[in-house]
């Protein structure tokens, strides 16, 4: 039986997401703090040039299939991805090297524009505690990078639970 394939953004610790190079008027968290796909006018934005350094952490361990991101300017919207998983803290340096990168993907013009789900490498996204999606370029090489939805596939894995809520108790 296959399992059911669900967004994963109900999943995100908000506490603990981050987006280097954003702008200060249109951030990351603008976007995914509902934990559902943004509808709005909300969007995020680079802010020095166009490359964005996405931190999506998971209050549990999950498997991912797809990421969506969907944006309104096609010129500022991104190009070239480069996926990496599970680094507590992780810089433009990190992602520069090839080595630390699970997957890079191109994503074409009408994939932003309509949102379209791109699968990716199963097998390399299977126990995700975090996801940090380094966007390299944009698809006409404009100064910003808009992002106006993201959103991301797969399914919790069975077995682990949210300890984001607890709390340490003082011994009395």
């Amino acid at each position: 039986m296959a399992e059911q394939e669900v967004s994963l953004l109900e999943y995100l610790d908000l506490s603990q997401l981050t987006c280097l190079n954003e702008s200060e008027e249109h951030t990351l968290k603008s976007i995914v703090v509902d934990k559902k796909p943004n509808t709005g006018s909300a969007h995020a934005l680079s802010d020095a040039d166009e490359q964005l350094l996405i931190s999506l952490p998971f209050n549990q361990a999950v498997k991912i299939r797809s990421i969506a991101i969907r944006s309104a300017s096609a010129s500022q919207a991104p190009r070239t991805l480069r996926l990496v998983t599970n680094k507590p803290a992780l810089g433009f340096d990190d992602v520069e090297d090839a080595a630390s990168v699970l997957q890079e993907l191109t994503l074409a013009p009408e994939d932003v524009r309509e949102g379209r789900r791109v699968p990716l490498r199963f097998v390399r996204f299977q126990s995700v505690n975090s996801l940090h999606i380094f966007v390299v370029s944009n698809q006409g090489g404009e100064d910003e990078t808009r992002i106006d939805s993201i959103d991301v596939f797969g399914m919790p894995l069975q077995g682990t639970r949210d300890v984001s809520g607890l709390r340490k108790v003082d011994d009395e």
